[in-house]
């Protein structure tokens, strides 16, 4: 006799030993490792710019407005996960939909910017991976964090294909919902490096 519990396909996979979904656990620990790594990674680029002040005046090649254009959309994609996560508990698959294509969008907007931003930097500004040591690590920190917001992108263009199918349900709700905490850590950690590699430039300390 099934218990009424199992009604809800959503309630098994609620039932651990730890109170947390399995997967909703299994991001946390992928989150604190990346959290860990992408610090290493802006502490060496804060280092660099400390102990080499004068290789390069990123003011003069830095697009501040293009970037926080591209930062806001960004950020304001948080908005549609969040939507995305709340309408698929709720089994509201056309606005999982709309908020998924909403949250796509958002991040090829971002990746598009920065696109453009390292081949303007290249080809105008002679900024490369190998021309100085603002380079090396300003590339490196940048197109870290844009290959996880492409990974973002085709991970919930994977979910929103998935909605088209047969075999989603509501028990997809844990997927996207783990994927909405890879996504909004993507985004703050672009808060930082925005932050830490552009703003932090334009103040006189």
């Amino acid at each position: 006799m099934a218990h009424p519990a199992s009604a809800d396909p959503l309630t098994e996979l609620k039932q651990t030993n730890t109170g947390i979904e399995n997967k909703k656990l299994a991001m946390w620990a992928f989150l604190a490792s990346d959290c860990m790594f992408f610090g290493t990674l802006i502490s060496t680029h804060l280092i660099y710019r400390r102990v080499y002040p004068d290789v390069v005046n990123p003011p003069e090649i830095f697009d501040i407005e293009l970037t926080g254009i591209s930062s806001f959309v960004l950020l304001a994609s948080s908005f549609s996960m969040a939507l995305a996560v709340s309408s698929a508990h709720k089994g509201n698959l056309k606005m999982v939909r709309i908020a998924l294509a909403a949250t796509i969008f958002g991040g090829l907007v971002f990746l598009a910017g920065q696109v453009y931003e390292f081949s303007h930097f290249v080809h105008h500004k002679h900024l490369t991976l190998d021309s100085n040591i603002f380079g090396s690590t300003f590339y490196l920190l940048t197109g870290t964090h844009g290959t996880h917001v492409a990974i973002g992108v085709l991970w919930l263009t994977a979910h929103l294909v998935h909605t088209f199918t047969p075999w989603h349900g509501r028990q997809n709700a844990l997927d996207i919902e783990s994927t909405g905490l890879y996504w909004h850590f993507v985004d703050i950690v672009w808060i930082v490096i925005f932050t830490a590699v552009y703003l932090v430039e334009y103040l006189n300390f």
